[in-house]
């Protein structure tokens, strides 16, 4: 069974480079960015939403732990009105297909609650279709989609 433990500023930083690498890879595959702008992009986005790193206000930034070892990591915003936003989870490429990203899905909800949470939205990319069996098995709905076509 996995539990959420709260990121130090070392482990923020280590989860801030690779996150922000794989975000404008993913934009870039997504076809929303260029490859040249992407990094930079990526960084401004993450300076914009987590402007004091783990310490910002309403996000909770989670290292996902197998005993004491970390699997993956999850991000977990306090929007408003009760509503929460998991920004990210990411399951280390060692660790996937183990089920703890089912697992680690199951215990937000739990931190979601304590922290007076009544729904969590999330974005997947189109893409990851892996990503979204999971969420649609866990009772996610799509709310809304965007498509597009290269012309």
């Amino acid at each position: 069974m996995v539990a959420l433990k709260l990121m130090d500023s070392k482990e923020f930083q280590r989860f801030l480079d690779i996150s922000v690498e794989n975000y404008a890879r993913e934009k870039v595959t997504s076809g929303n960015w260029t490859e040249e702008e992407s990094i930079s992009k990526a960084q401004d986005e993450y300076a914009r939403l987590l402007p004091n790193g783990e310490k910002s206000e309403n996000n909770y930034l989670y290292n996902i732990m197998d005993d004491h070892q970390a699997v993956g990591v999850m991000w977990l915003a306090n929007k408003s009105n009760g509503e929460g936003f998991i920004f990210e989870i990411r399951i280390l490429d060692e660790f996937q297909g183990c089920g703890f990203g089912k697992q680690a899905m199951n215990e937000i909800e739990v931190a979601a609650k304590e922290l007076g949470m009544t729904k969590i939205g999330l974005h997947v990319f189109g893409h990851n279709k892996v990503a979204r069996g999971l969420y649609e098995k866990l009772g996610y709905e799509t709310t809304n989609v965007v498509m597009a076509k290269s012309i």
